[in-house]
């Protein structure tokens, strides 16, 4: 007697073999420091919404940096919030377009496909900033832009050998180089 063999459909899809797909860039014609994630959380790929957990501390740190212009909060300010970006010069991207991953680690990170970050055609551009170590492991490609390229320590909350003032303190060293703050 055969044994039944089991519908695939019916099981729950394998995360690890489901491909996800990022964010696109919040960038535009005067964006002149791209700071670039490596990819974004699973919060943030279900909310459409870069550093949408919590506990990621990206918004705090650049709030600290521009005190005196209040970041927009809240479950509908994320329109604005890039907006506030933009107006400061900075955009926002991720050095991977694709991949495989469970969870929100870097390291659980498989088969990733490399944005076209050369692409982007950022006439203002100069100076990229890699939030945390896996992105800089593409610096050697972002050089090839010809600006300087940056290591920024994680505004992850699992990076923790960093608090959040040495976080806010280098965070601020590379943005003042590249654009005005107060």
């Amino acid at each position: 007697m055969l044994a039944s063999v089991t519908d695939r459909r019916d099981e729950p899809p394998d995360p690890m073999h489901a491909v996800l797909t990022g964010l696109a860039p919040i960038v535009s014609e005067v964006t002149v420091l791209l700071i670039l994630g490596s990819f974004p959380s699973a919060r943030s790929i279900a909310q459409g919404q870069y550093y949408a957990h919590p506990q990621n501390q990206f918004w705090r740190i650049l709030q600290a940096i521009w005190p005196d212009s209040p970041l927009p909060m809240g479950p509908d300010s994320y329109r604005k919030r890039s907006d506030w970006l933009l107006a400061r010069g900075l955009g926002v991207w991720d050095v991977y377009a694709r991949c495989r991953r469970e969870g929100s680690l870097d390291s659980a990170i498989r088969d990733a496909v490399v944005n076209d970050i050369a692409g982007l055609r950022l006439p203002a551009l100069a100076a990229i900033a890699h939030n945390g170590g896996e992105s800089f492991r593409h610096a050697r490609h972002t050089r090839t832009l010809g600006v300087p390229v940056h290591r920024l320590p994680s505004s992850s909350a699992a990076h923790a050998s960093c608090s959040f003032e040495c976080k806010a303190a280098a965070w601020r060293e590379v943005i003042a180089q590249h654009l005005p703050v107060p």
